[in-house]
């Protein structure tokens, strides 16, 4: 059975006491017995998150390749698995978009987050420009080829894949159920043929295009969607305790 997750990207946003409040609260939450919780904070407030939280994971929201060295500003993989950071994410359209991330550089940040036993969570996703010119399976599949299949079975199984329709992060714009589940039953599809149909079928893969108490109980219903990486919904505790909840689960 897969396991469902759901994840929550903080991002740029709350003070230091919001950020332990929050940690505080979600303690308190109610969620489905299949449900497992992660929490990506500023990497600032993690270690302090990290003190809090009592049933959920905390993960990094970003990490550099290198082991050491002159990278001022950056942290390492290994410093994350030093501090006790157990994920991290990998790949988000904001990291390739506004840091010029390449596919190959994110390869590398794979393969370190593997080699220091982080849980990576990779992000993938095609622009508004590539939904409008159908081209957006191909290039999806080929940020996976690039990045993440050439880790074998054994690395593979133990990241966590997020599909995040770019057009549909912050724009107006919304992806449909059938949108969704079209990328993730290709997804699924891939990695059968990368690996195995038993590892495809035991594998995560999350939806990260707005998902919201509105849309979440329709989104995990899909039956290739296995939890969601949230964004706006993760900073309010009430919008993240319909989206872990057992009713909204219960298919």
């Amino acid at each position: 059975m897969r396991q469902k997750i759901v994840a929550g990207n903080w991002k740029m946003n709350l003070s230091l006491s919001e950020a332990k409040k929050l940690a505080h609260e979600l303690n308190t939450i109610e969620k489905s017995e299949s449900v497992e919780i992660a929490v990506f904070p500023s990497s600032l407030y993690a270690l302090a998150c990290q003190e809090i939280a009592q049933n959920y994971q905390i993960g990094a929201q970003n990490g550099f390749p290198k082991d050491s060295g002159a990278f001022t500003g950056e942290l390492s993989m290994a410093q994350l698995n030093n501090a006790g950071i157990t994920a991290v994410l990998i790949g988000h359209s904001e990291r390739r978009d506004y840091f010029s991330e390449s596919n190959l550089f994110l390869k590398e940040k794979v393969d370190a987050a593997v080699l220091h036993n982080l849980n990576a969570f990779f992000c993938c996703g095609e622009p508004l420009e590539i939904r409008q010119n159908g081209n957006y399976l191909n290039y999806v599949k080929q940020q996976l080829v690039d990045s993440l299949f050439h880790l074998v079975e054994n690395d593979f199984i133990k990241t966590v894949i997020a599909y995040e329709p770019i057009w549909a992060i912050g724009t107006g714009l919304t992806a449909t159920i059938e949108q969704a589940e079209e990328m993730h039953k290709a997804i699924r599809s891939w990695i059968s043929e990368r690996y195995t149909k038993e590892t495809a079928e035991n594998y995560s893969i999350l939806y990260g295009g707005s998902c919201n108490p509105s849309n979440a109980k329709a989104l995990f219903a899909c039956q290739n969607v296995d939890g969601g990486l949230i964004g706006g919904a993760a900073l309010k505790i009430e919008d993240f305790r319909v989206l872990v909840a057992k009713e909204t689960w219960t298919i």
